[in-house]
């Protein structure tokens, strides 16, 4: 083999690596869903760094599985909507877009134990996690379910994306661009 040849086959096995690491380390999630509004809207698309529950921070967005209880709860205005999805390898109807309100350590204050339902003057336990939606009249989260399990935690969202293949539009209530609706995971 020539040099060119060993260089070439070292390229291509260098780019497979990075795109293995890559693939292992981050996701790139559509949001479906109006529960994070008006942080994210439906049709974003954000960057997920896959991290376990130790490295999330109270006010990280995180991609979590919904709670087992989540089919079951059920608010008016928003049991009519599609179930959860996320695109690409992941699993559909099984994860949720939610910000982490609790971590665990942190201290449960009586109004957050009234709104989500948990014992007042507590921490969070080990291996749990608080979350909530940005809109709380759109979002099924820990106020309906309590704890979810930090075993769930996909990752933390790192940044949002430009639109996949779309035309950006600009969202009318807050002049932001966003794409066009498309499948992903629903902020419910």
């Amino acid at each position: 083999m020539t040099w060119i040849a060993l260089a070439a086959a070292a390229a291509l096995a260098g780019t497979a690596a990075l795109i293995a690491w890559l693939r292992r380390r981050y996701v790139v999630i559509d949001v479906d869903g109006p529960s994070m509004q008006p942080t994210l809207h439906e049709g974003d698309r954000v960057l997920v760094r896959r991290r376990p529950l130790g490295h999330v921070r109270a006010g990280d967005i995180v991609v979590v599985k919904k709670a087992a209880r989540h089919r079951a709860a059920r608010r008016p205005g928003i049991a009519a909507l599609a179930r959860p999805r996320v695109s690409g390898r992941l699993s559909r109807h099984r994860w949720v877009i939610k910000r982490a309100a609790g971590v665990p350590g942190d201290p449960v204050s009586a109004a957050m134990a009234a709104t989500v339902s948990v014992a007042a003057d507590v921490t969070v336990p080990d291996g749990r996690l608080l979350v909530l939606g940005d809109n709380p009249d759109r979002s099924l989260d820990s106020r309906h379910y309590g704890y979810l399990s930090g075993d769930g935690v996909l990752g933390v969202v790192v940044r949002r994306l430009e639109p996949r293949g779309k035309e950006p539009v600009h969202h009318r209530a807050a002049g932001r661009r966003v794409s066009r609706p498309s499948r992903g995971i629903r902020g419910r």
